[in-house]
């Protein structure tokens, strides 16, 4: 069978592009043929990415964009090339954006064409109130989105896949039948659970993920001087605008915090997992914080402000912690009562390996994609 999987970055740190790679890769293990396309934007830069490359023998094609707000909402035509690939299943990511309808015309040719190819939409939970990144012209789009086109054409799809149960009131507003969707929460490859853990840094707090807006990192500025006996990491590509705004905002940075470059490559990310005791995650918001499931897969102690995605993961004293008013002091607080009572690793690596193993993405895909 072949699948064509469709996302709008497949370079930089996208939490998309590493459910869309991750699941590639196990359609590749069924025994199908893989073909990725996006648009040729980095995340989190304006670097322009190769038009063709391959990563883990699955080819990646990706197209000229013009960008339209907002971080990832742009349009790009793959209309001919996809047309050309001719496939079974074609599985677009991200609901309220312009490949994912692109591909329900794509279906339509394919079809007059005596083709029968399904369209797949995986929605990465874009729902969300209150949200304090989004200028008020990107919130009335949404707005206007949800109420005259997405339930018009979120009825097309053969089948819609939420990755969170969180999502299920925001679909049923949009008019959708839930018994109609199916849940297939993001995963992680299988060596985040057997690379053995290194020794733990003591007093070492860590940050993965962009360093943008949407991911708050003044909370770590604020928290950082009421833990001044612990070191900050900082890992991930910077928005060069968002750093300025915080040197603006804090002249003087707290000495603990350090910044480190972007990593890629699992083996160093599993490394510097390893190499710190907490993980902290500050968003604003968060649909499934691919980031917080890898620390936790690690054994990490996470605490996370209260977003809807934590949530969906931490079972709070269980295997993490939620900030439930949002505070740096409560961060503080959760620190300091772990220095002293910590949880239980294995338990908190258990409930990951559960929920979130590649077994069971691939369990659930044939379920509705009759992959055998």
């Amino acid at each position: 069978m072949k699948i064509l999987e469709v996302c709008p970055y497949s370079t930089g740190i996208c939490g998309v592009f590493s459910r869309v790679l991750t699941e590639s890769k196990a359609f590749m293990d069924m025994g199908h043929e893989v073909k990725i396309f996006s648009s040729n934007g980095t995340k989190g830069s304006k670097i322009k990415a190769l038009k063709e490359e391959e990563l883990s023998t699955i080819k990646i094609t990706r197209f000229p964009y013009m960008k339209l707000g907002g971080e990832s909402f742009m349009y790009w035509n793959y209309t001919k090339e996809a047309i050309e690939y001719s496939p079974d299943i074609i599985i677009v990511h991200n609901y309220r954006h312009l490949h994912t309808t692109l591909a329900l015309k794509i279906k339509k040719k394919l079809n007059n064409q005596g083709k029968k190819c399904k369209v797949i939409l995986v929605t990465h939970a874009p729902f969300i109130k209150g949200d304090t990144t989004r200028s008020r012209v990107s919130s009335m789009i949404v707005k206007t989105y949800d109420k005259f086109i997405g339930p018009k054409t979120l009825n097309k799809f053969d089948t819609i896949v939420r990755i969170c149960d969180w999502e299920i009131e925001y679909l049923k507003q949009l008019g959708i039948e839930i018994d109609n969707t199916h849940k297939i929460s993001n995963v992680l490859p299988d060596i985040y659970f057997t690379e053995s853990i290194a020794k733990r840094i003591n007093k070492s707090i860590l940050f993965l993920g962009r360093v943008s807006p949407i991911k708050n990192i003044e909370f770590i500025y604020e928290l950082a001087p009421l833990l001044p006996q612990f070191n900050f990491s900082i890992v991930g590509p910077i928005e060069e605008d968002y750093l300025k705004r915080l040197s603006k905002k804090y002249p003087v940075a707290p000495k603990n915090i350090t910044y480190y470059p972007a990593i890629y490559e699992i083996g160093k990310k599993l490394k510097t997992f390893d190499m710190h005791k907490y993980f902290i995650l500050p968003s604003h918001r968060e649909a499934m914080p691919q980031a917080m499931m890898e620390a936790m897969s690690r054994g990490m102690m996470v605490v996370s402000t209260n977003t809807d995605g934590a949530r969906e993961i931490i079972q709070h004293g269980d295997n993490g912690f939620i900030c439930k008013n949002n505070t740096p002091e409560e961060a503080r607080d959760i620190i300091l009562s772990c220095e002293e009572k910590q949880l239980d690793k294995d338990s908190v690596i258990d409930s990951i390996s559960y929920n979130y193993s590649l077994s069971k993405l691939k369990e659930e895909y044939g379920k509705i994609f009759n992959l055998k």
